[in-house]
């Protein structure tokens, strides 16, 4: 399963469980990672984002007062983010369709479903690494491309309707 060597990573775990961050604790140990910082809520994140550089966060969706969706949002789209790029995989025990397209919409660039097994977040670290993702922006959105495959084409106007031509620069 070991591909690739995780010391030199630094990785904030973000959840209000105790126990769910030894849980992951433990994983990252044992998938090699030796710089863990562990924080209880986003904005416990983001004062320890200010202390020491982070490579990754991996973060619980529900936590009070400020959960992982809201910490996603700040990090993407706040002046005074930290670190406006950097990965985020998020945890969450709730996996609808909707959730998981809410955290694409965020920011998140990798979503999990608990329980975390060791192989599944090995599996998103590689992917992370492997695959980057460019950062886009919108209007309504900074992050990591949301698009997943990118499907070949012809043409300038690839959003266009079929059948839609570009209008003339005369009229």
């Amino acid at each position: 399963m070991m591909g690739y060597r995780l010391d030199r990573l630094a990785v904030l775990i973000v959840d209000d469980n105790q126990h769910m961050r030894g849980l992951v604790r433990t994983i990252l140990e044992s998938l090699g990672v030796s710089q863990i910082i562990e924080a209880r809520d986003g904005a416990h994140a983001l004062e320890k984002m200010g202390q020491a550089p982070i490579d990754l966060i991996i973060a619980d969706w529900n936590m009070e007062p400020t959960d992982g969706l809201a910490l996603t949002r700040h990090l993407r789209t706040s002046p005074d983010s930290p670190d406006q790029f950097v990965p985020v995989i998020m945890l969450s025990g709730h996996t609808e369709r909707a959730r998981v397209t809410l955290a694409r919409d965020a920011g998140v660039t990798e979503f999990m479903a608990k329980p975390v097994s060791a192989r599944s977040l090995y599996a998103r670290i590689v992917s992370i690494i492997e695959n980057p993702r460019p950062f886009v922006r919108t209007n309504g959105y900074f992050g990591p491309d949301r698009r997943r495959q990118m499907l070949p084409f012809e043409g300038q106007d690839r959003r266009k309707p079929s059948g839609a031509h570009a209008a003339s620069p005369r009229g």
